[in-house]
């Protein structure tokens, strides 16, 4: 650098110093036939913009999963079960990979449905030569919910009912703890999906309850399962303790030695997963979130997990990343990439 303060190239030519940049020229992806996911996401370490967001997700999230001192705290919002992403979730309980699951009362709801039978569908979100509304209308005739491109028939919701009644509700006559509930529910699924031979997967809280994995629903009333159990304590001793919960997640953020956040959506799960820092000595030490959710709204749902870091929810030096995309693709890939890096290192 020169007197000036300025910098040279190399051949000697002056250029302003510059301290806010470093040299590290943009790559050019490259996608070709037979590569794995994990390839594709190494490729996209090479590119810019959302790329390379996804690209230092699955890094992040590679290190988390690898380093067994770590306690794993997966937030699950949106309709991500309906859309297809329950196995992935069901997986990686299943392989050690979430060690607390804050979710939804919708997503457990769409979960027990098909661990007993039931099953979502493709649909659309308009039809040729019909107005949205006119099109909704007629599924509501025809007793067809809909999620965006997918469907669920209405009898589903009362299969679900039947299953709650019969099979989960008797078990906690009683006053009980959410995450309590959410073990009860876990081991009906399971028990009926084995038991009526059903084809498709027990699915995420029956893998749950299988692995001492504890469930947390904070907003289940905002949900069917919710409205089941309001319905079903006006007749009964069942009753949901709403706060017995932050006890048992508290103690498990108290005793991790390091704490890691997949975040994935906004609402409840998000702030409830990142919130329960704030009564701990500690932070997180490693956060991703996968979003679609803008951050200058200044809502929850889309704030940046740097924004976080000034609540002391994560550590000064945590790792993390955002990616502001549909979390039915990035989820899927985040974790096929994150699990072909540890296959790698094994």
């Amino acid at each position: 650098m020169s007197d000036e303060g300025h910098d040279h190239d190399e051949d000697g030519h002056e250029m302003p110093h510059r301290e806010a940049f470093s040299h590290d020229p943009i790559g050019h992806t490259q996608a070709g036939a037979g590569m794995s996911v994990g390839e594709l996401v190494e490729e996209y370490g090479h590119a810019g913009i959302g790329a390379a967001d996804l690209h230092e997700a699955a890094d992040i999230y590679a290190e988390m999963l690898g380093d067994d001192d770590v306690t794993n705290f997966f937030g699950l919002a949106g309709a991500m079960v309906p859309a297809g992403m329950r196995q992935v979730v069901a997986d990686l309980i299943r392989d050690g990979h979430i060690d607390a699951l804050v979710t939804t009362g919708a997503n457990l709801t769409h979960d027990a449905i098909e661990a007993v039978g039931g099953k979502h569908h493709h649909g659309q979100e308009h039809a040729e030569g019909m107005s949205e509304r006119e099109f909704d209308e007629q599924l509501r005739d025809e007793e067809v919910d809909r999620i965006y491109n997918v469907y669920l028939p209405q009898e589903h919701f009362a299969l679900f009912e039947s299953h709650l009644r019969e099979h989960v509700f008797p078990q906690v006559e009683r006053t009980v703890s959410i995450q309590e509930f959410s073990e009860a529910l876990g081991k009906a699924n399971a028990e009926v999906n084995e038991e009526q031979g059903i084809e498709e997967d027990a699915g995420i809280a029956a893998a749950a309850y299988e692995n001492d994995v504890p469930i947390y629903v904070p907003a289940i009333q905002d949900s069917v399962l919710g409205l089941q159990a309001w319905m079903y304590s006006q007749t009964s001793d069942f009753a949901l303790d709403a706060l017995g919960d932050m006890t048992h997640i508290t103690d498990l953020a108290f005793e991790a030695e390091k704490a890691g956040a997949m975040v994935v959506g906004g609402g409840v799960p998000k702030n409830y997963v990142l919130q329960t820092m704030l009564v701990v000595p500690e932070a997180y030490d490693y956060a991703v979130q996968l979003t679609m959710d803008p951050p200058n709204t200044g809502g929850l749902s889309g704030a940046t997990l740097d924004e976080a870091r000034s609540w002391g929810k994560l550590e000064k030096a945590a790792r993390n990343a955002s990616v502001y995309a549909d979390a039915t693709i990035t989820l899927p890939l985040v974790v096929a990439a994150a699990r072909d890096r540890l296959d790698g290192a094994e």
